[in-house]
């Protein structure tokens, strides 16, 4: 079986890479060069640096030196938490794996702020959380949820931390590329992205940061980034970034036609399977995605049966290791087990068709009935 044979609908988990980025990073890696070296290949893979670093720049309207490049957005997130020579944490419980385990190895005081049913954190509760030596304390929060695409108020963060004087960190892995992003608009202190998201290749992300932040990488080497983060540069996959970063606009287009069909997905799954739940559905989204419950049918049970009707769907987030478990995410939002293990995620992308979005109600509708008409 190959990828033509299969529907796709996992991109919140990564998103196939664009051909125009496959054929870049062939010719980039045919080149060589290491772009600290003096002579000409290495000035080659300097400018390769440097454009892809320029794109990306652009793209979230923030300067070129303020972006680290790191082997992919679980890096970034690490970074700026454990390297933030902050002595307090305050994050979420709904937070990607990278940061609700990075908390565990925070040295320093670790606060947490809960979601409601709707998926949204308590202003409130965060200015309660920043009374008191605020200019100790790192914010960090998810901008977009991974599993529900429920996006939070940073902009009214924003305003609460520095008016505290505390460091705001969000993680924008998932919304990049899906809605518009910038970086002084949003007046952040630092910014995660990822490369596999948006349709560049994995192992590649970033972290934008403040240039007077003393942030630092935990990966010591030849004075990389600036000196924020050693190691000869991923040059191929950074200009595959690069160029993914430079075909957003493309992407955004796609997503106005993408929220009509998730709309159209749940509409179709609400009136016709009595008990069904779209989490997160009385917040603002990312266009592309839709996490449902199934009443009475497990979530591993739901992915088994959509591969094997050759759809791709997910349960929670792919970074658990290949588990599928009750998502974390939703037990955060309802404080029920039963809907936080018999739910699947679809999402969307730059080549998903409106009838790979037909065969996905038709096999959830198929499922939903072989369990609750009988």
């Amino acid at each position: 079986m190959t990828a033509s044979d299969l529907i796709y609908l996992d991109y919140n988990a990564t998103a196939p890479i664009r051909t125009e980025v496959i054929e870049l990073m062939s010719d980039v890696m045919k080149e060589g060069g290491n772009p600290s070296s003096v002579h000409a290949l290495g000035r080659t893979a300097k400018s390769r640096l440097e454009t892809a670093r320029s794109q990306i720049a652009e793209v979230l309207n923030c300067r070129a030196q303020m972006i680290i490049f790191t082997s992919g957005g679980t890096e970034a997130n690490n970074m700026a938490i454990l390297n933030s020579k902050r002595s307090r944490l305050i994050t979420t419980n709904a937070e990607h794996d990278s940061v609700n385990l990075s908390k565990d190895s925070f040295e320093g005081k670790v606060d947490m702020l809960s979601i409601n049913s709707d998926g949204l954190i308590n202003l409130e509760d965060l200015k309660e959380l920043l009374l008191n030596d605020g200019d100790q304390r790192i914010v960090s929060i998810l901008l977009a949820n991974n599993e529900t695409g429920v996006i939070q108020d940073i902009e009214s963060i924003s305003k609460i931390t520095k008016d505290a004087g505390a460091l705001l960190h969000v993680d924008a892995i998932q919304a990049f590329g899906k809605i518009p992003l910038d970086f002084q608009s949003l007046d952040v202190d630092m910014m995660s992205i990822s490369s596999h998201k948006i349709g560049g290749p994995q192992g590649v992300g970033a972290l934008i940061a403040l240039e007077k932040l003393p942030v630092r990488s935990s990966i010591i080497g030849g004075g990389q980034e600036v000196g924020r983060r050693g190691g000869t540069e991923n040059i191929a996959g950074i200009a595959g970034f690069g160029l993914a970063a430079s075909m957003i606009s493309r992407s955004l287009e796609k997503m106005k036609e993408l929220e009509e069909w998730r709309n159209y997905v749940e509409q179709e799954i609400l009136i016709k399977a009595s008990g069904s739940m779209c989490l997160g559905h009385n917040s603002k989204r990312l266009p592309n995605v839709s996490t449902i419950y199934m009443p009475n049918v497990r979530s591993e049970t739901q992915v088994m049966n959509f591969d094997l009707d050759k759809i791709c769907v997910s349960s929670g987030s792919a970074c658990s290791s290949g588990k599928v478990k009750a998502s974390h995410v939703i037990m955060a939002m309802t404080n029920d087990d039963e809907i936080a293990s018999s739910t699947v995620r679809m999402s969307m992308g730059w080549n998903t068709k409106r009838e790979d979005i037909d065969a996905f109600i038709s096999s959830w509708l198929k499922m939903w009935g072989r369990k609750n008409n009988r």
